[in-house]
């Protein structure tokens, strides 16, 4: 029998667009929501948009980390769940347990779970004990000699390039793609550096590359009563460094392939006993050959196209199958239609490596209209400081046909005026005039293969010139602008 948990206060463990975004939901089921700050972060939006807020310590960034300092704000204001979100802590197994042991609810799978998918090399054979493909990969590298010399047999046995992969964590952090001997041995090293400092854990291992795949997720659903939903296809293709930059709803699959995933997706999630959202993650050859790539055990910052293309609010149902309710849904009910883009528009310099672009918002008016769809935190006057995440915004449109899609995301980022700090729409606004990007001509080999993206200065200064203008005249207005 399935214990039901109903509580009526949520403690959201994370800051930005996405503690705003599940306050909504949480709200609209009629929850009260408690946010937490540091001190560096004390004029966030999130703070804004719930009903109480703890500040739980100075900052930056290691008290959003800070498990105790969490639980015991919830205690202290009487939340009895914490939904974590993504980032920070959502995919550390010592949380869920921490909130268990503190007679807390957390909303996501249980610890033991985030555990076994959180290694890569687990994960990996889970999935293959469910008859789905996996890439030729290592066990986990032994430090020193041993792991170079089982490094070099691998390179001796399939050939380079071959990907180094951190076994925890994810965001494209602790992966590299190697080309010859040397560059191999240099890279492990580096890996293992570069994972022990994101995810305290340096243990690597090595993966066949997979060239100009399409990476494809798929969005899953699990509850307490054995129910397993997928609510279909993601391409994560366009990416900069392993990380994402745009991603769109259906992955434009033939029909048949994505049934097949998505059948893939589902047995994966209940080989791994699996309980509330989570994405599978798979590469697609252009043949149609699909490998397994890992599970994200968190809810993913591109879920905004998933929801809009399906009508369906995941983190609502995240909430019920938290507090012991069965997904609201059946799989037939199901039904996408149309295509959703979604991007992150972030205060970086594109030009400059995208270097983070801190500084005074002085000025920001947003785009809206139909099928567009605003996930923000900044407002005019706010602060961006250089603390945390870059993302001001994310942008998702949606269209009965992609080139709608397009066009509307083309138009969407027109709408926008943001003064004061650098932005990616410059950038994004060459993507969605290029040739292959508008007949969905998409791999993960995209950004490499369209260096002239980059190519944006007179139109830049046009705009600067507009928007200084425009900062002038409303230069002593008094009530800022938020979506």
């Amino acid at each position: 029998m399935v214990d039901k948990r109903v509580f009526s206060k949520v403690l959201v463990a994370n800051r930005g667009e996405i503690a705003v975004r599940i306050m909504r939901s949480a709200q609209e089921l009629g929850l009260k929501v408690v946010a937490i700050y540091e001190e560096t972060d004390k004029d966030a939006f999130h703070i804004m948009r719930a009903d109480e807020a703890v500040c739980i310590g100075s900052g930056p960034r290691k008290d959003y980390l800070n498990i105790d300092k969490i639980i015991l704000a919830a205690q202290q204001t009487g939340a009895q769940a914490i939904h974590p979100g993504y980032g920070f802590l959502a995919e550390n197994p010592d949380f869920p347990e921490a909130c268990t042991n503190a007679g807390l609810v957390f909303i996501g799978p249980p610890p033991e779970v985030i555990r076994n998918l959180g290694s890569k090399v687990i994960a990996r054979k889970i999935a293959q004990a469910t008859g789905v493909r996996v890439i030729p990969a290592t066990e986990m590298l032994a430090p020193g000699a041993p792991g170079e010399e089982a490094a070099l047999a691998f390179a001796a046995a399939h050939g380079f390039p071959i990907m180094i992969k951190a076994v925890s964590g994810g965001g494209g952090r602790g992966i590299r793609q190697v080309g010859d001997r040397d560059s191999l041995l240099t890279g492990l090293k580096r890996s293992r550096s570069e994972a022990l400092m994101s995810f305290g854990d340096d243990n690597i291992y090595l993966e066949k590359c997979v060239n100009r795949p399409r990476h494809v997720e798929v969005q899953i659903l699990a509850d307490s009563y054995g129910n397993v939903v997928h609510l279909g296809t993601r391409n994560c293709s366009i990416q900069r460094r392993h990380q994402k930059l745009i991603e769109i709803a259906p992955a434009g699959l033939d029909p048949a392939l994505t049934g097949e995933i998505c059948d893939a997706a589902v047995r994966v999630a209940r080989a791994a006993e699996y309980l509330s959202a989570g994405t599978v993650e798979f590469l697609v050859e252009h043949d149609g050959t699909y490998y397994f790539l890992e599970v994200n055990t968190r809810l993913q910052v591109e879920h905004t196209v998933t929801e809009v293309l399906t009508g369906i609010d995941i983190v609502r149902e995240q909430l019920l199958i938290a507090m012991g309710e069965p997904i609201s849904f059946s799989q037939a009910q199901v039904h996408e239609r149309g295509f959703a883009i979604e991007l992150r528009i972030n205060a970086e310099d594109p030009k400059n490596d995208f270097l983070a672009s801190p500084g005074l918002v002085e000025v920001y008016r947003s785009s809206a209209g139909h099928g567009v769809r605003l996930d923000g935190t900044i407002y005019q006057g706010y602060r961006i400081t250089p603390y945390y995440d870059s993302l001001i915004v994310k942008l998702t449109v949606y269209g009965f046909t992609w080139r709608e899609a397009v066009d509307r995301m083309a138009r969407a980022l027109n709408g926008f005026l943001i003064i004061g700090v650098k932005t990616t729409i410059p950038y994004f606004q060459q993507i969605v005039k290029e040739p292959d990007f508008i007949r969905m001509n998409l791999d993960t080999a995209y950004i490499d293969d369209h260096p002239q993206l980059m190519g944006y200065r007179e139109q830049e200064r046009e705009v600067e010139k507009l928007a200084r203008l425009i900062a002038e005249i409303n230069a002593h207005e008094k009530n800022p602008y938020t979506q």
